[in-house]
């Protein structure tokens, strides 16, 4: 999981995915709780499952034809065996490196 960057978009979408971390999400409604549009929520998704955070599976083909109306066929995410704890970890990461930030930012301002 080392590599992972953990911007703040990285982070909302790893927070709401820890909402129901043994539900199966879409990627879209998870894109939608944050908002965050498809350009972005999909590649976070990509990232996070190259990380061995997630793993993803399609959609039953007879749930996607029988959906009214017609819609595309979805992509669900959930974590692998240990990716809700990698998660848990790389937040508290981050975390921790906000607040020591913004420690020496404040205890350090800048002058013009």
């Amino acid at each position: 999981m080392s590599g992972l960057r953990m911007t703040m978009q990285t982070q909302q979408v790893l927070k709401e995915l820890l909402q129901n971390p043994t539900q199966p999400q879409y990627g879209l409604t998870v894109g939608q709780a944050v908002g965050l549009r498809s350009g972005t929520i999909h590649p976070i998704l990509a990232r996070l499952e190259r990380a061995g955070i997630l793993e993803s599976s399609w959609e039953d083909p007879d749930k996607h034809a029988a959906a009214d109306p017609p819609r595309p066929r979805r992509r669900y995410y959930t974590f692998t065996k240990d990716g809700a704890e990698q998660a848990r970890l790389a937040l508290a990461r981050a975390y921790s490196s906000n607040s020591s930030t913004a420690t020496t930012t404040a205890a350090h301002p800048v002058t013009d």
